[in-house]
C-alpha cells in the first residue's frame, strides 16, 4: 500500500461513513423517542434510491401504490381508533387519502424521462418520506407502551414485510442512479468527484439542521423532552403519539436522502438497506443508542474500517465491520449497571 492507495482507501471510507452515520443518527433518534429498535431503517434507504433508478428510466414508481395503501390503511386504523382518533379524522383523510391521491395525480402527468435531477429528488422525497409516520401508525402506536422486547420483535416483523413489498414493487434486478455532479476535483494526487463533496456537504447539511431543530424550535425540543422522560413529556402536555409520527418522519427522510446518495455509488438491490443499515447499527451501538456525536463518530470508524478491510482482506470485511460490535458490547457491559425493565 502507497500513499495514494491509502488516501482513496480513506476517501471512500469516511464517504461511505457520511451515510452511515446518517442512519446512526436516525436509529438513535428512533430508539431515544420510542424505545423502538427500528431494523427497517435501511428499507426506506432502498426504496428511495430505487424509486429514484425508476424516475430516471420514466417508469411510473410503484412506491406510488404503496403510498396509496398504506395511506387507506392509516385512515382505517384512524377511523376504528378511540376518540381522540376520530376527532382529527378530517386531518387524517387529508393527509392518508388526498395527499396520496394527489402525488399519485399529479405525478401520471408529468413528463417523467424529461425531469430535472432536483425535481426528481423532490418526488421521490414526497412519496418516501409520509410513510414514515403512516408505518408508526399502523405497526408502532398501538403498542407503543410495550416493552423493548415486544417492540423489537415487531420490528423485525415489519423488515421482513417491507423487504417482501420491496421484491414486489422493484423486482430482484438492481438500479444505479446518475451521480449528482460528475466534476473531478484533483488535491495533489488525489481525484476527488462531485459525488462524494456531495455526500459530505448533504451529510454535514443534514447533522446541522438536525442540530438547529432540536435545538433552537419548539417541536425538536418537544421530542427532546420525550426522549429524556415519556412519562414527564406526557404531563406536560406532549403526545407520545405525535412524538412517534414526527421520529418516524425524520427517519424516513434521512432513510430516503442517504438512498439518493449512496445510489450512485453502488448499485442498490430490493434488499440492500438492510445490510447497510446493519452497518449503521453498529455505529449506534457504538454511541451506546444515546450519544449523537458517539454514533457519527462510530460511523466514520466503520466506514473506515470497511474500506481498508476490502483492500487487506476483501472477502471478510463485512465480518470484521460486525465484529467491530463485541468488543463494544462488552465495555459497555463492564461499565454499566442493571436495570429493571420498565413495565
Amino acid at each position: 500500500m502507497d500513499a495514494d492507495i491509502f488516501a482513496l482507501l480513506a476517501q471512500d471510507g469516511v464517504t461511505n461513513g457520511a451515510i452511515y452515520a446518517l442512519l446512526a443518527l436516525a436509529l438513535v433518534l428512533v430508539f431515544a423517542v420510542t424505545r423502538i429498535i427500528f431494523i427497517p431503517q435501511g428499507e426506506f434507504l432502498a426504496w428511495g434510491a430505487l424509486t429514484m433508478a425508476a424516475l430516471e428510466a420514466g417508469h411510473y414508481p410503484g412506491t406510488v401504490w404503496l403510498l396509496l395503501g398504506a395511506g387507506v390503511i392509516t385512515f382505517a386504523a384512524d377511523l376504528m381508533g378511540g376518540a381522540a382518533a376520530r376527532r382529527r379524522l378530517g386531518q387524517s383523510a387529508l393527509w392518508n387519502l388526498a395527499y396520496p391521491v394527489a402525488v399519485a395525480a399529479i405525478l401520471y402527468f408529468m413528463p417523467l424521462p424529461e425531469l430535472p435531477q432536483l425535481v426528481r429528488v423532490l418526488v421521490v422525497l414526497a412519496i418516501v418520506v409520509p410513510l414514515g409516520p403512516m408505518i408508526y401508525r399502523v405497526a408502532f402506536q398501538p403498542v407503543a407502551e410495550a416493552p423493548v422486547l415486544v417492540l423489537l420483535i415487531v420490528s423485525v416483523a415489519l423488515h421482513l414485510l417491507m423487504v417482501g413489498v420491496g421484491l414486489l414493487i422493484f423486482g430482484p434486478e438492481g438500479s444505479r442512479t446518475l451521480p449528482f455532479s460528475e466534476a473531478q476535483l484533483a488535491v495533489g494526487t488525489l481525484t476527488l468527484s462531485g459525488h462524494t463533496l456531495v455526500v459530505l456537504v448533504a451529510s454535514v447539511a443534514l447533522i446541522v439542521g438536525l442540530y438547529l431543530y432540536f435545538g433552537r424550535t419548539l417541536g425538536g425540543k418537544a421530542l427532546m423532552a420525550t426522549a429524556i422522560n415519556r412519562n414527564g413529556a406526557r404531563l406536560m402536555g406532549i403526545s407520545p403519539a405525535l412524538a412517534g409520527r414526527q421520529t418516524f418522519f425524520f427517519a424516513a427522510l434521512i432513510g430516503a436522502l442517504s438512498g439518493l446518495l449512496v445510489a450512485p455509488l453502488t448499485t442498490v438491490y430490493y434488499d440492500s438497506g438492510f445490510l447497510i443499515g446493519l452497518k449503521g447499527f453498529v455505529a449506534a451501538i457504538i454511541g451506546g443508542l444515546a450519544s449523537y456525536p458517539l454514533a457519527a463518530g462510530g460511523a466514520v470508524l466503520v466506514g473506515l474500517l470497511e474500506s481498508f478491510s476490502s483492500f487487506w482482506a476483501s472477502a471478510f470485511k463485512d465480518v470484521l465491520v460486525f465484529t467491530l460490535i463485541i468488543p463494544v458490547l462488552m465495555l459497555r457491559s463492564l461499565n454499566s449497571h442493571h436495570v429493571e425493565e420498565e413495565e
